[in-house]
């Protein structure tokens, strides 16, 4: 039990390297960009809020621990930006390895039990994984709507390449995706998709 004990806390120590990792978005105020491990706690918080909006008999217990570990590879793979086709290139494989090493440091049964909840939100494969989806992607959306487009301006990205990123919100949980709809429509009109970018600042460990 010593070792066992022991292997825990050296995976939450190594847990603490997912505060550095930094992503595209900013925080609601626009102050600085959010990092990985943040982004992991307000997913849980939200599935938890939001579970009503999701399928009849979801495992939210389930879909939480899975959102808990689904950006722990990030560690070691970085955070890749959704929008970046070439920084995408071997992104599921880097973050395969970064999963074998990272959860191996923990004890056999623990480890396998990690893994198989990472690969089921990659695979999209259950209704839990499928609303754990929706959620990663239905937060930042509200971080870029919150800050008046936020990432897609300074990448200039387009509202039809946002509404192919978000799609999968529609497999997980219908509510949610007829309010992204709504939410898009009002950013349309304001002009916050495809703009010319006025801020090339970027995270400083940011993988694009």
């Amino acid at each position: 039990m010593n070792d066992r004990l022991s292997r825990q806390v050296d995976f939450i120590l190594e847990l603490d390297r997912l505060k550095n990792i930094l992503r595209q978005t900013t925080l609601a105020d626009g102050s600085r960009f959010e990092n990985s491990a943040e982004h992991s706690w307000h997913l849980a918080l939200m599935a938890n809020l939001l579970g009503e909006h999701g399928p009849d008999d979801l495992d939210i217990a389930k879909t939480t621990r899975m959102l808990l570990v689904h950006d722990v590879v990030e560690i070691d793979a970085g955070d890749t930006f959704c929008y970046d086709a070439e920084a995408s290139v071997g992104k599921f494989e880097r973050e395969e390895l970064a999963a074998e090493r990272i959860f191996g440091l923990l004890s056999d049964d623990l480890a396998a039990e990690c893994l198989e909840l990472w690969h089921e939100f990659e695979e999209r494969s259950t209704p839990e994984a499928r609303f754990a989806n929706a959620v990663d992607r239905f937060q930042p959306m509200l971080l870029n709507i919150a800050t008046e487009g936020g990432s897609w301006r300074r990448h200039g990205i387009r509202r039809e390449q946002v509404e192919k990123r978000l799609a999968p919100i529609g497999e997980g949980s219908p509510r949610l995706w007829e309010y992204t709809q709504q939410l898009l429509d009002d950013a349309d009109q304001k002009g916050w998709f495809g703009s010319a970018p006025t801020d090339r600042s970027q995270p400083k460990n940011s993988t694009d």
